[in-house]
């Protein structure tokens, strides 16, 4: 009886140790949506990252660990930048800059522009940091 029970605990534990998947909370806008996500949802995503990180803030304040790309905010539809970008307009792509303002800008003209998997860092650096995470300078 006390191996039943051991072994129930055991496997409750394990299951509450189970990362649950990050599905954000999403944001219409003009050509369709885009997704907004905590700083604890991305650090979660960090862990196993499988998406391109773009820092679109200017001026430089700063980037959060695993950024691949740095690409202002105003000039993300320009064809140099889009390049950069994956071809694949389905990949997932989460934008953030200081405040969540600017990311949110790009991330609405992406949108435009046909991308269908973006997301973004609700409340930028500033509730990144406020969170207890670090940013590189």
């Amino acid at each position: 009886m006390k191996k039943l029970i051991l072994f129930i605990l055991v496997v409750f534990v394990l299951a509450g140790c189970q990362s649950k998947p990050v599905t954000g909370e999403t944001v219409a806008t003009t050509g369709g949506s885009y997704k907004n996500v905590t700083p604890n949802e991305l650090n979660a995503m960090l862990k196993n990252k499988d998406f391109v990180f773009v820092n679109v803030h200017i001026p430089f304040a700063g980037n959060i660990a695993g950024t691949d790309l740095s690409i202002a905010y105003d000039q993300v539809a320009d064809p140099a930048n889009l390049a950069q970008l994956p071809a694949d307009k389905n990949a997932r792509i989460i934008l953030y800059c200081r405040s969540g303002r600017m990311s949110q800008i790009a991330a609405e003209e992406l949108v435009k522009l046909g991308y269908t998997n973006l997301w973004n860092l609700a409340g930028g650096m500033v509730d990144w940091e406020g969170a207890g995470y670090e940013l590189e300078k």
